[in-house]
């Protein structure tokens, strides 16, 4: 497949591609470091309303309702950038977190806070 340049891409349209459930994945992350913070769904509503407030807000499939990620706790997730994968069915959220906040539910900064080794014991050991 011939990749195109970066000179050469121009402006294309957005065109979310929505599971059967018409859901997108979201990542987030810390827009200073990079940072993985937490993976999320996305549906339609949720997306554009991100995008309007620019505060990271998801779908929650088992309470089946939109949340904003921070309406809870005050850890809101302040959205710098919104990118898009090259087959527009997953987003990747650039956020800052407010100083000292989690993103994980659980008090982590990151929901990303375990590590399961590749060898040896089945169990998972904190980072």
């Amino acid at each position: 497949m011939k990749q195109a340049s970066s000179e050469s891409r121009g402006e294309e349209p957005f065109a979310p591609k929505f599971d059967a459930q018409g859901l997108l994945t979201a990542i987030a992350v810390e827009s200073s470091t990079g940072e993985i913070l937490m993976v999320a769904h996305m549906n339609r509503e949720a997306l554009e309303a991100t995008r309007k407030n620019r505060k990271a807000t998801f779908f929650s499939r088992s309470r089946n309702k939109l949340w904003v990620k921070g309406e809870t706790s005050g850890n809101f997730l302040e959205v710098e950038e919104i990118r898009v994968d090259c087959d527009q069915d997953c987003v990747l959220l650039r956020v800052r977190l407010p100083a000292g906040g989690a993103a994980c539910h659980t008090g982590a900064k990151s929901c990303f806070y375990r590590r399961w080794k590749l060898s040896g014991s089945e169990g998972l050991e904190p980072l």
